[in-house]
């Protein structure tokens, strides 16, 4: 879930407590980022400048999301719910799993290097003091909320780290504060503008996300995952304006549903996020005679990951491969998926909306509860032609090849 920033606090807060070690995990090994691009060309469609969206730029204040990205991890506890584990225990339930995952997604562009303060940081109040719930804001008008919270943080741990240091923030609260995320989903992250706070030596405390209870399923830490791309500067697929409306990508990506089974991004994120070369990105012209290209599975490094499709100023079509892969182990069609995506509809809104090739089918993963089946089928297999009828341009899938890939024939609309 992300939170736009709108308030400006100044704030100088002060160093304390005696000097603690801070932690270097096994997995903290540098990957060398491979040749990955910002999106350029007709096809990197502008939009939202001020906040997470699918423009294909990023704005200055969001995290860098290749090469190396280090996250301060910080652990923090409350007066009524004082931390049932060690600080040891509540970072292995994200690491290294989570860094192995954005090695993974990233086709190693992306080496991320969780760096912890192994202790609990009490906080002042019990946690109902504070009126955290979902939407909370950081408003410094305010004495409870996040402002509250990362007043004290900060105040706990200037003098011992360095902020300047750190590319994002992860605050992981003990689990047992706040309800189960089987009732509320509570993490939160406030990322790209200035969030007004500073730390004693002057740096900027953004980028920041609040990580609470426990995700259920074998890939329960892609909760980190999903709130540090907010940092990123990727937004929220679900609806969250409270209408009632089936998940526009459902389990296809996790800025949708992060949870149950793993789940990849999808290509246009990977591109966004510089993941992609220049080549691995075919953009094709809204008009003009049709083209075949092949696709390679987004699960699979290598290969062209995606067709790009203009439909407007602010919106196109995008097509890419889906098969079982490592992040990808509950595909149960494989085939090729196709979405619309739109950088002028805000985070929250259905920013990108896949195409259900089978409507009404139910779809064909049932096996987990939390999960919603009604897209896991929605990939188009070999044989079938999708028809955008707002700009009439049609994807037709032509065959699935012995490698994996997929044969593909964008027919613009006519002139």
């Amino acid at each position: 879930m992300r939170r736009k920033i709108s308030a400006v606090l100044a704030a100088g807060v002060a160093s304390a407590t005696a000097a603690v070690t801070l932690g270097s995990p096994p997995s903290a090994v540098a990957i060398p980022p491979g040749p990955g691009t910002t999106p350029t060309g007709p096809c990197a469609l502008r939009g939202i400048t001020d906040d997470v969206a699918e423009s294909a730029d990023t704005p200055a204040g969001f995290a860098r999301s290749s090469g190396v990205v280090r996250a301060l991890t910080l652990f923090i506890d409350f007066p009524d719910a004082h931390a049932p584990i060690s600080p040891h225990a509540r970072f292995a339930e994200f690491f290294p799993a989570a860094t192995d995952y954005f090695r993974t997604s990233s086709y190693d562009r992306l080496s991320y290097l969780p760096i912890p303060l192994f202790r609990w940081i009490r906080m002042s109040r019990p946690v109902a003091a504070y009126g955290i719930e979902r939407g909370a804001s950081f408003d410094p008008a305010s004495d409870g909320g996040y402002h509250a919270l990362a007043q004290e943080v900060v105040r706990a741990v200037d003098g011992i780290v360095d902020f300047h240091d750190y590319d994002v923030v992860n605050i992981l609260a003990t689990p047992n504060a706040g309800p189960p995320a089987t009732r509320t989903v509570l993490s939160v992250t406030f990322s790209g503008g200035d969030m007004g706070m500073r730390t004693a030596d002057g740096a900027q405390f953004r980028n920041v996300s609040f990580i609470w209870s426990r995700q259920i399923g074998a890939s329960a830490y892609r909760v980190l995952n999903h709130e540090n791309a907010h940092s990123f500067g990727l937004p929220d697929l679900y609806y969250n304006d409270a209408r009632r409306a089936p998940p526009p990508a459902g389990h296809w990506d996790p800025m949708d549903e992060d949870w149950g089974p793993s789940n990849d991004f999808v290509g246009w994120h990977k591109w966004k996020l510089g993941w992609l070369t220049a080549d691995q990105v075919h953009c094709a012209p809204p008009r003009g005679t049709p083209a075949e290209h092949t696709l390679t599975p987004i699960s699979v490094p290598g290969g062209t990951k995606i067709v790009v499709i203009p439909t407007s100023p602010h919106t196109a079509l995008v097509v890419e491969a889906r098969a079982r892969g490592l992040l990808e182990p509950a595909v149960c069609r494989p085939g090729v998926l196709v979405y619309r995506v739109a950088t002028d509809v805000p985070s929250g809104r259905g920013p990108l909306r896949v195409v259900d090739a089978t409507p009404r089918s139910g779809g064909c993963y049932r096996t987990d509860k939390y999960v919603d089946s009604e897209l896991s089928d929605a990939t188009f297999r070999p044989g079938s032609t999708y028809t955008d009828h707002t700009s009439g341009t049609s994807v037709t899938v032509l065959t699935e090849n012995p490698d994996g890939t997929y044969r593909i024939r964008v027919t613009p609309a006519r002139s």
